[in-house]
């Protein structure tokens, strides 16, 4: 029998729980240890355009991951374990094609699974106040990070793919329309 798809949206490997985060609200963390490379989550639901974004409640706008210049995907619910994944400026996790997450390292059991949301996000109106308080945090997390030099060595291979096509080609935006 397959899932419900109303209920149950999105992946999260069954070595995760959602708990308490130290920093912000609820995050994903690890229960057992797991290898570099392991698959972490797939996330699912509603593809929308920004402009549909932009309409969403307040909260709901920090459950979509952009999937493309225009699109965002959002799983449309509060308890998709998928979606609490939080950001750090030094993460453990990043993307492998728009809607998976992977480990890009060992992560032990206890640790947080954050990824740098500049793996996925390209809005150039995009900002979030970044309180990660690690020694590489960025204050500011903008649209335009994917951008930075250093973040790109350190994610090569972890950004979304879209992201990987502006880096590899002309660094512009694409004019799909949405």
């Amino acid at each position: 029998m397959l899932p419900d798809p109303k209920t149950n949206i999105g992946w999260a490997n069954p070595k995760l729980e959602k708990r308490e985060s130290p920093t912000i609200g609820k995050g994903m963390f690890a229960k057992e240890p797991i290898a570099k490379g392991e698959l972490l989550a797939l996330w699912g639901g509603l593809v929308i355009n920004a402009q549909e974004r932009a309409h969403l409640p307040e909260p709901a706008r920090h459950y979509t991951i952009q999937i493309d210049t225009h699109f965002h995907l959002t799983s449309s619910q509060w308890d998709n374990d998928a979606d609490y994944f939080n950001h750090s400026c030094d993460p453990n996790a990043g993307l492998r094609g728009q809607i998976g997450l992977v480990a890009m390292r060992d992560i032990a059991a206890g640790e947080e699974v954050c990824f740098d949301y500049a793996m996925s996000e390209s809005d150039p109106d995009y900002k979030l106040e970044c309180i990660c308080g690690l020694p590489r945090c960025r204050k500011i997390i903008t649209g335009n990070d994917w951008k930075l030099p250093d973040l790109r060595a350190r994610y090569e291979g972890y950004f979304s793919l879209y992201i990987e096509d502006m880096i590899h080609g002309d660094g512009q935006a694409r004019n799909a329309t949405p």
